[in-house]
């Protein structure tokens, strides 16, 4: 069946398509977050920017979204993901490692920020419960763009993170609660809360067992076709599994999205997973970025300025000083205190579940759950320009230009990585580890990764020809590349584009023989060994103390000789070079001239 164009799904799919088309490189250009871009495009193209225009004007139909609802079920996918992706780059380990952050200083920021607003709203004049509600709901704040802005391994990026899981995790027990508050409620909203628990406590042990046995039969089988497609339905299949057994069960989808992350990230798939899903998150994450947006009418804005400024910098202003607060009061430093404590000032993007939730239970007037809607969506504009004032209060307090991490993720960076783990890969681990140089070796056999990971090995499965699995090795801090490949045209290739994007990265690389080794050189290696010379030295070594030469001299001379041949190599590879860059030079100046 033919779709047109004046289809209402067909043409609000266009414009986010050209949005993200657009907003990603422009404001990427003068290094400004996209997140500020697609909220103003949303403004701009929703109901009330453009869209309210259509009827005047209707070839701005096909400019506009005219259905925010039909777009927001892949607003709220995009958050799936993001949740998914934070579980990837966890584990169970550093998880219950956080366990004190999460539930200690976590609970206390959620519900300390929410006692203090409410006790200010109802001192404003609004009563007890629909001030509950209310400081609940703006307590929260968003992991849709905190996370993005902070990362997970910075020192900022793990508090705000801890902070952040514990109100993921209490944002179905709010929701029971304020329902239970309702005036008409009874006691059945607490047993309905109590049964819950229960029922999302087992599911998530289900999901846990049922993980650990079959994910890595599952992955495993999609790594062996070697198909990308596959292996992107096969954690698509695992990210939406994992979402609905919690949402049956009551709990929010994205507890079984970030439990599916942390159950893939125990096997030797998160990374390939990781960087497979990243297109579809980031697109997703930008349509509910344009949702938002899309709440925001700058006529009402204009119109209620001044209450509205007051409520933004109020709520900012208190959840700013007690997470600072708790911070300080946990060890932290004062600059990261500062800066996470800003990061985390604006409200959430759940904020407009929960506010939702308090007017259906009758706890707020729809009027109130208006202003306070608005009020989110100006705070989640706001929160890259709070991220960026973190960072400069964080530098003039510790006084200092850049801040170091001292957590257990700085120095991963300074390590030699191996790319391939056949017969030469394993001998340089080998010999790596036996002289306690840190490493880490990517395959693409997940047969190869399974069973080095067994004998010890540190080792990740992923597909280096990928540039977003480059992009996450942290090759700017690596010590040393080494490019054990048996495949001649992908290892010039990673050398050329490696060598462009890390020009003081060392390079190592195998060659087969001298012209490959030569070919290497050119692409810009600090040393290529080719296996035939290699084998060729090797044999004369045996030969010559086999015939009663002594050691010695013979090493000497081996060493020499393999100098030799490899200045040899340089040399070829050069006087290969300099004819194409004497042609191209040549080819320059006839065009200047022509022109």
């Amino acid at each position: 069946m033919a779709i047109g164009l004046d289809n209402a799904g067909f043409s609000d799919a266009l414009v986010i398509l050209g949005a993200a088309g657009l907003v990603i490189p422009a404001f990427a250009r003068f290094r400004v977050s996209p997140v500020i871009g697609f909220i103003l495009v949303g403004a701009l193209v929703g109901p009330a920017g453009l869209g309210a225009l259509v009827p005047e004007h209707p070839w701005l139909y096909y400019l506009t979204i005219s259905d925010r609802e039909s777009i927001e079920p892949f607003a709220e996918f995009g958050i799936v993901l993001l949740l998914f992706s934070i579980g990837l780059e966890l584990s169970f380990r550093r998880l219950w490692a956080m366990r004190q952050l999460v539930f200690g200083i976590g609970a206390a920021e959620l519900f300390g920020s929410a006692a203090l607003i409410a006790v200010a709203l109802h001192w404003l004049g609004q009563d007890w419960a629909g001030s509950a509600g209310l400081g609940l709901a703006v307590a929260l704040s968003s992991t849709a763009l905190v996370l993005p802005l902070a990362g997970t391994a910075s020192q900022v990026g793990r508090r705000a993170f801890a902070m952040l899981l514990f109100e993921d995790l209490a944002l179905v027990p709010i929701i029971f609660a304020l329902g239970a508050m309702a005036p008409t409620a009874s006691d059945d909203g607490w047993a309905g809360l109590a049964g819950t628990a229960l029922r999302g406590g087992l599911t998530v042990v289900a999901i846990y067992i049922a993980g650990r046995l079959v994910l890595p039969r599952l992955f495993a089988q999609a790594a062996r076709t070697k198909s990308p497609e596959l292996f992107l339905a096969a954690s698509l299949l695992v990210v939406i599994v994992a979402s609905v057994a919690t949402t049956a069960a009551g709990l929010s989808p994205i507890v079984g999205a970030l439990l599916a992350g942390l159950l893939i990230a125990e096997t030797e798939y998160h990374s390939e997973v990781e960087v497979i899903t990243a297109p579809f998150k980031g697109l997703a994450l930008g349509v509910f970025l344009i949702t938002v947006g899309m709440s925001l009418d700058l006529r009402l804005i204009l119109a209620n300025w001044p209450s509205l400024l007051l409520a933004v910098v109020g709520v900012v202003a208190v959840k700013a000083v007690v997470t600072y607060l708790l911070l300080r009061v946990a060890q932290a430093r004062a600059g990261v205190a500062a800066e996470t404590g800003l990061l985390m000032g604006s409200p959430s993007e759940t904020t407009l579940i929960v506010l939702a939730t308090a007017a259906q239970a009758q706890l707020i007037l729809p009027s109130t759950a208006a202003f306070w809607q608005t009020v989110t969506a100006i705070g989640l504009t706001l929160t890259p320009l709070l991220a960026k004032l973190g960072t400069f209060v964080s530098r003039r307090l510790e006084g200092r230009d850049t801040l170091a991490d001292d957590g257990a993720e700085a120095g991963e960076g300074s390590r030699a990585i191996v790319f391939g783990f056949g017969r030469v890969g394993r001998m340089v681990a080998d010999m790596l580890a036996r002289h306690d140089q840190p490493y880490v070796a990517v395959e693409a056999d997940i047969d190869a990764v399974t069973e080095a990971r067994a004998a010890g090995y540190r080792i990740v499965f992923g597909d280096v020809a990928r540039a977003e699995l480059l992009e996450r090795l942290d090759l700017a801090n690596a010590r040393a590349l080494i490019l054990t490949m048996d495949d001649p045209v992908l290892t010039v290739r990673l050398a050329k584009r490696l060598r462009t994007t890390h020009p003081d990265l060392p390079i190592i690389a195998r060659a087969r023989d001298p012209g490959h080794a030569a070919e290497l050189y050119r692409a810009g290696v600090t040393d290529a060994v080719p296996e035939t010379l290699e084998s060729s030295l090797q044999l004369s070594e045996a030969v010559l103390v086999d015939l009663g030469v002594a050691m010695g001299p013979v090493i000497a001379s081996i060493h020499e000789k393999r100098d030799e041949l490899r200045a040899a190599i340089r040399s070829e590879a050069m006087m290969t070079r300099e004819p194409r860059i004497r042609r191209l030079r040549r080819q320059d100046e006839v065009e200047t001239s022509q022109a």
